[in-house]
């Protein structure tokens, strides 16, 4: 896929980093699966891993957490 942004790289399978932040609560979600620009590094999610992060960082929303950090488990 071309990558929406640079609009020169194209996007490969690979793992990210994905920081959140909502009120007083700092998620970093280690070696999340996307598809990559080689180009500029930008990076995109599909649906289900999309809703799995987001669930992560609820829970860590939840639990009054001020920064989490957790592994992406396949």
């Amino acid at each position: 896929m071309k990558c929406v942004i640079c609009r020169h790289g194209d996007t490969r399978p690979g793992t990210v980093t994905v920081t959140l932040e909502r009120g007083d609560t700092v998620v970093v979600i280690k070696d999340v699966p996307a598809e990559v620009c080689q180009q500029c590094g930008e990076y995109y999610l599909d649906k289900a891993t999309t809703a799995r992060v987001m669930r992560m960082a609820e829970g860590a929303v939840q639990r009054h957490a001020e920064v989490e950090i957790l592994r992406y488990a396949a």
